[in-house]
């Protein structure tokens, strides 16, 4: 009964919150001052030469959602007029730039219809006076083949308000024209307010049509942004090995991420301070991520180091949706997932189940995961979710390969010296959040609860670390595998109030708001037995209660119309309580009558003087990060931005000693870029180039006998990142490329197995295919993913193999179905996903030799993979 209560307690209290927010909802003012985007720069479309001999009258009815910056962040065709014409109209309207939404004052996302009315000559025009559901109507032009063009569009100030009579001009053939409408004063809104940006390196990276490009899991969806390289020796299970931009984050440690704001890095975990593992994100379900590369947003907190990335889920498909893949080493996936026809893409409910048997020696792998999301609205004067997530997996993983014995035929390239390495991991977690007006105030609050568990076995080394000491009995190797467990519970708080005003003829904000999490953990870790499997060593085990309160300020001021102060600063409390139950691991003097043996968690201290093998220990800290950006333009499509940051990464609840100064790791960031918005009639393009450096003064190193990073020595970095995004009528592109050095402060020498150049691009192309079938057109999809990684650094001057892969998928879609071929490794090349360079014995010798030798994990060879996929009751 105990255990439950934390469960009933956080029910509870989402309850309470859920009811006293929709009591605050319906006593607010029923009248808010909402007012719909301006039009600040438009582009033309062009009137596709193909359309125009047909001679009918066409409209192509667009909803477009802008955000709370002006940007349009999403196109879908409410009508349409033929493939031709939809994309003319898309193309450019993607390119049109607002003054965005206001709801008492303050900016807020979105949803507009934009109608467009292709013509041929003399034919007459049709006003579109007010859309049927009362949505704002924002007119839209367009350009002839020949370059005449329609109307001159809508002017600052216009939406909203008469524009006047209708408009149209005639092209140089004279075989068109364009007519605009006249918008009325109604906007409907959508979606929930994001941070103002930071600058070039604040990725606000929407999925859209890269979703079909191949991937794994949700980590894979963090490629996206540029300079991450994923790896993983752990299994299918194990989180991924994250590099970024000149940091070893390994597996979330110096990268925060979160789901819908909901915390993912685990506080406390034994296998490293910050661990996140992401596998329960169903990749379909990802709308949209929030890459910020650095600690510049007051709201970043805990293990912001490197960055922070925040995924955002939706499903855009509506009715009900059944996927089944299968492909090579067993591999079989099923995915349901569902969302009312008419509702927002918000609601929703997903759960898929996935079993492989591998792709060598002990790879295979089973999960099962589900996500339930339900959004409902307090009229027009704000927005409730509640999510519940639950996942579970049971893996095995084989590990490291000496090059030697692979070299010497000893091991095959996919095969695994200790069969039993691997884990199983879950994770159920609720969460309520709630965002709404009061006045020209935005609030927000959210409240979640996680379980978490996960159990992991890796052996790096072999035989090498079980040596006999004086207090043992007499033993023969016994092996260094590592059995790890973790038992973590999370209840949390986050809120923020954000007022916005007018000064200076600008819009000025400024957000205070607060974040609180308590964790209780539990880890050990024992060492296996080869011959029997039994644990013949305890480690660790400790028990932590850890405290997290954090406090921040962040203004959003505009002195001029070009130029934009965003910072503030934020400040954390951290708190320990740990209780380390297995504190006395040897004796300098013990007793020659009663000596300890074998015994791991001993009751003597020097000379067999008896004491309690536990010992607690706390203590607290407060860090206090400054944080700002300088953002000028846009200037002619172009937008320069400076930033500087501060963040920190907790201490390791093993580090602790009572009373003692928390020792953080600290990171300074500074960084510059450019960023250029625009494209042509028929391209939006999206262009960042950056410069950056960052200083951490204690950074994580990783230990082969620990099995995980541990504390080193500071480091610093420098480098540059360039990155594009390209999207047209039938085409999506990211690429990117980082170049990064990164050292040690005292010895100059290269941060090892950090990557100095990565390089990614994902592409897909879509149109509709040459023929139908029952009358019904068929589309075609080709996606590919490219990824290129220079040479790393390794332990004593080594340098790893450089890395290449090319996955591809096409897809068939007609009516509500959809056929798919994915293929990974397309070249099938012998990779190594992972290098190190250390010292090991697998062999059991008497005497093994301590000379560094490379060590690699196996890239996955070539596999295919087929899906097919029904939509029912839905789109």
């Amino acid at each position: 009964m105990l255990r439950r209560a934390p469960l009933f307690t956080a029910a509870a209290l989402f309850a309470s919150a859920l009811t006293a927010c929709a009591s605050l909802a319906h006593a607010q003012d029923p009248r808010p001052d909402l007012k719909p985007p301006v039009v600040t720069h438009h582009v033309d479309a062009v009137y596709p030469a193909g359309a125009v001999v047909r001679g009918k009258h066409t409209d192509v009815v667009l909803a477009v959602t802008v955000d709370r910056d002006g940007n349009v962040s999403k196109v879908d065709v409410l009508q349409s007029g033929g493939k031709e014409l939809d994309d003319a109209a898309t193309a450019a309207v993607r390119q049109w730039r607002f003054k965005p939404a206001t709801k008492d004052g303050q900016p807020i996302a979105a949803r507009i219809r934009v109608p467009f009315h292709f013509a041929p000559l003399n034919a007459p025009a049709e006003i579109d006076e007010r859309s049927p559901n009362g949505e704002a109507v924002v007119p839209g032009n367009v350009v002839s083949p020949g370059g005449g063009t329609g109307v001159t569009g809508p002017s600052s100030g216009a939406i909203g308000k008469p524009a006047g009579a209708a408009a149209s001009a005639t092209n140089e053939s004279g075989d068109a024209h364009v007519h605009a409408a006249t918008p009325p004063d109604v906007v409907n809104v959508h979606g929930r307010s994001q941070p103002p940006s930071r600058g070039a390196s604040d990725f606000q990276i929407r999925v859209d049509r890269l979703g079909n490009v191949p991937r794994k899991n949700a980590s894979d969806m963090l490629t996206l942004a540029p300079g991450i390289l994923l790896t993983n020796e752990g299994g299918e299970g194990h989180a991924e090995h994250v590099f970024l931009r000149g940091f070893d984050a390994r597996e979330g440690q110096d990268l925060e991420l979160s789901v819908g704001g909901v915390p993912i890095n685990e506080a406390g975990n034994l296998h490293g301070n910050g661990y996140a593992d992401t596998h329960f994100i169903i990749p379909e379900l990802v709308e949209s991520i929030r890459v910020v590369e650095g600690p510049f947003d007051p709201r970043q907190g805990n293990f912001a180091v490197a960055g922070s990335a925040d995924y955002e889920l939706g499903l855009d498909r509506r009715g009900l949706t059944t996927k089944y893949t299968r492909g090579s080493y067993g591999s079989e996936r099923m995915l349901l997932m569902w969302g009312p026809k008419h509702g927002d893409s918000h609601t929703f409910g997903a759960a898929e189940l996935y079993k492989t048997s591998g792709f060598g020696q002990n790879r295979d792998a089973r999960r099962g995961s589900a996500i339930g999301q339900y959004e409902g609205h307090f009229g027009d004067r704000g927005s409730y979710r509640v999510t519940g997530q639950a996942y579970t997996t049971t893996y095995h993983s084989a590990g490291v390969l000496r090059e030697d014995d692979y070299d010497a035929g000893r091991v095959k390239f996919f095969d695994t010296y200790d069969t039993r390495q691997g884990g199983e991991s879950s994770r159920f977690s609720v969460a309520a959040d709630l965002e709404g007006h009061a006045g020209e105030m935005l609030y927000k609050q959210q409240l979640f609860f996680v379980s978490r568990a996960m159990r992991l076995r890796e052996n790096f080394t072999g035989f090498l670390l079980d040596v006999q000491t004086p207090l043992q009995t007499p033993h023969g190797q016994r092996g260094d595998l590592l059995d790890l467990n973790v038992d973590e519970t999370t209840i949390g708080a986050r809120g923020s109030a954000r007022l916005h005003t007018h000064a200076l003829g600008e819009p000025q904000e400024l957000e205070l708001g607060y974040f609180a999490r308590g964790d209780s953990v539990r880890g050990s870790q024992q060492r296996i037995e080869a011959a029997t499997g039994n644990p013949y060593r305890t480690e660790t085990d400790v028990e932590s209660k850890l405290g997290d309160i954090g406090i921040y300020g962040d203004a959003n001021v505009r002195p001029l119309s070009w130029l934009t102060l965003r910072g503030g600063a934020r400040a954390d409390l951290f708190t320990y309580s740990v209780l380390d139950k297995c504190a006395v691991q040897s004796v300098a003097h013990p007793s020659k009558t009663d000596p300890p043996g074998d015994a791991s968690c001993l009751h003597q201290e020097d000379f067999g003087r008896y004491r309690e093998p536990t010992q607690r220990s706390g203590t607290a800290a407060t860090a206090v990060m400054p944080r700002g950006s300088v953002i000028v333009g846009p200037l002619q499509h172009f937008t320069l931005s400076a930033s500087y940051g501060r963040g920190v990464r907790s201490i390791d609840p093993i580090y602790v000693t009572q009373d003692a100064a928390t020792p953080f790791a600290s990171v300074a960031a500074y960084e510059g870029g450019v960023t250029y918005a625009g494209g042509t009639s028929t391209l939006g393009v999206v262009a960042r180039s950056i410069f950056f450096r960052t200083e951490v003064d204690r950074d994580l190193v990783f230990s082969e006998t620990a099995g995980r990073n541990v504390l080193g020595g500071g480091t610093s970095r420098t480098g540059w990142v360039g990155a594009l995004r390209m999207q047209g009528a039938f085409f999506d592109e990211s690429a990117n490329v980082t170049l990064v050095r990164s050292t040690f402060d005292d010895s100059h020498l290269l941060v090892p197995y950090v990557p100095d150049l990565v390089v990614r691009s994902d592409t897909t192309v879509f149109h509709d295919m040459p023929f139908s079938i029952a009358g019904e057109r068929v589309k075609g999809t080709l996606s590919a993913g490219m990824t290129y990684v220079g040479h790393r650094p390794l332990p004593y001057g080594q340098r790893s193999d450089t890395i290449f892969t090319l996955d591809g998928q096409a897809t068939l879609g007609w009516t509500n179905w959809e056929l798919g071929l994915a293929m990974t490794n397309l070249f099938g090349d012998r990779y190594r996903l992972g290098e190190f360079n250390y010292a090991s014995d697998f062999r059991s010798q008497a005497q093994p030799t301590l000379v560094p030798m490379r060590h690699f994990t196996a890239g996955a060879p070539r596999a295919v993979f087929v899906s097919i996929a029904a939509t029912f009751g839905g789109s």
